[in-house]
């Protein structure tokens, strides 16, 4: 009895040490995500070549367990996993659709698939657009008479015209699902304390409650038209007046309109699941705004996240990347989204400049190092000057429909945008990657079907020499100069 004993427990012993083995090797790294002898497919956009999001080579991974010094690295880690990823996209304003009416139709396909299909475009899940007039309209609207405190007569009989047809057409192209938010440039003029909506002003305090309501009223007509509204923005720009439509809250006041006013309301019009955003403006001032919003638990508990614009560089300085980075680790529950940014100053001659695409490349791998789950880009589609716009607030877009000619343009920031939409898609991780060089820019994502999307930006002039390293196992590959890689493994 004692030796069958002992051997039983020699068994028992034997199964749980089996066991705990098979824990720890799961777990580790180099068993989850095994690439020796797997390939990394590369699509490629470069300057002064014909590749534009084109798949330019397959290379291998081979074993290399330490790199040398004088070797530049890609380090990829998809075990070391970050936020949630939820889309790209573009804003489908008054512009953009009147443009889009004016194209023959097989033009309007063309834009539709370019963009919104994820096999033959570039697959766009995000979309914004605005609440009454922006500056990319073709004149200053509001969806009530004047005057009408009650908002009884409240209809959007103008967004039916354009831009709701454009919005359910790209949402049918990409497959019945958009994500789509709307942000308010300012509201109508009689709410305001400047009593027009252009030149910045404020919504008077006795207006607070009927704006709020204006919000509600904005979600359920578009939503009886089939248009789902997935969440808003307070206020474009509150920090800015401008010569367009425009509406000014210190960071004091939006907490309060958003505690006292816009979240009680929004709930109790049953609209409690829509997603509320606070600032919508640039990286500058970012983290003072989410302060005093985040830190006042009353406020804090209507907003989901803190929307961000890129155009901080108008006062002469580099854009404050850093400072995404400061909201994230000190609001780790609150959700970073990019909601605006373009070229400005539209000049048909520039159609095909370079840095136009850089610079979205750039911003886009800072923004998602620093936690931010999804990039909207302004306009989707202007025309050839770079409107309509009616205070000839004229800029670029990634494609432009020549109303004359009825051609489409197609600017390298379309590619350079897609190198992250089509290959990272809703739900994927971000995961650790950095580059051992200073003149590669580097970002990656796990997708839920198992495959990893590393973006690697090169915007300087020479041809540089590198290897993708996961784990003990390396690809070497080439990337030419002003040139962004997607590498998929």
């Amino acid at each position: 009895m004692k030796r069958h004993a002992l051997f039983s427990l020699a068994i028992l012993l034997f199964l749980a040490c089996s066991h705990q083995q098979l824990l720890i090797a799961a777990a580790l790294p180099s068993e989850a995500f095994k690439v020796e002898g797997k390939q990394v497919t590369v699509y490629t956009t470069a300057a002064s070549t014909t590749s534009k999001l084109t798949l330019t080579e397959t290379v291998p991974f081979k074993e290399q367990i330490q790199p040398r010094e004088t070797q530049t690295c890609i380090f990829t880690d998809p075990t070391k996993t970050f936020q949630t990823f939820l889309g790209i996209g573009g804003a489908i304003t008054d512009a953009a659709a009147e443009t889009f009416a004016k194209l023959p139709e097989a033009k309007q396909q063309e834009l539709l698939k370019a963009y919104y299909d994820a096999k033959e475009g570039i697959g766009y899940t995000l979309a914004r657009t605005n609440i009454n007039s922006c500056d990319f309209s073709s004149d200053s609207y509001t969806y009530v008479t004047d005057g009408d405190k009650k908002l009884d007569s409240f209809n959007i009989k103008h967004d039916l015209q354009f831009r709701i047809p454009l919005i359910k057409k790209a949402i049918a192209a990409a497959g019945g699902r958009l994500t789509l938010f709307a942000s308010p440039w300012s509201p109508p003029a009689y709410m305001k304390d400047n009593n027009e909506m252009l030149h910045g002003g404020k919504l008077k305090p006795e207006y607070y409650q009927t704006w709020a309501e204006y919000y509600t009223k904005f979600i359920k007509a578009y939503e009886n038209e089939g248009v789902p509204v997935w969440g808003f923005t307070i206020q474009n720009e509150p920090m800015a007046t401008q010569k367009w439509e425009s509406c000014l809250y210190t960071a004091n006041e939006e907490r309060d309109f958003l505690k006292n006013y816009l979240g009680p309301t929004i709930e109790k019009a049953g609209f409690g699941n829509k997603k509320i955003l606070v600032w919508d403006h640039n990286r500058d001032l970012i983290y003072q705004r989410a302060s005093v919003i985040f830190d006042d638990p009353e406020a804090s508990k209507y907003a989901w996240g803190i929307a961000f614009h890129w155009y901080e560089p108008w006062s002469g300085g580099e854009p404050m990347y850093d400072n995404v980075a400061l909201v994230h680790n000190t609001y780790p529950d609150k959700n970073l989204l990019f909601t605006e940014g373009c070229a400005e100053s539209f000049d048909a001659k520039r159609y095909q400049y370079w840095g136009l695409g850089e610079s979205y490349a750039r911003s886009m791998i800072h923004d998602f190092n620093n936690g931010t789950v999804g990039w909207t880009d302004w306009n989707i589609l202007l025309d050839e000057i770079g409107g309509p716009n009616h205070v000839k607030n004229y800029c670029f877009a990634p494609v432009h429909g020549d109303t004359k000619t009825g051609q489409l343009i197609f600017t390298n920031s379309y590619y350079y945008i897609g190198h992250f939409s089509k290959f990272v898609r809703p739900g994927a991780k971000r995961i650790l990657s950095a580059s051992s060089r200073s003149k590669l820019l580097t970002t990656a994502f796990l997708n839920e079907d198992g495959k990893t999307a590393v973006i690697v930006l090169n915007d300087g002039d020479r041809q540089v020499t590198y290897y993708l390293c996961v784990g003990p196992n390396a690809a070497k590959i080439t990337s030419l100069p002003h040139s962004i890689q997607t590498l998929i493994f």
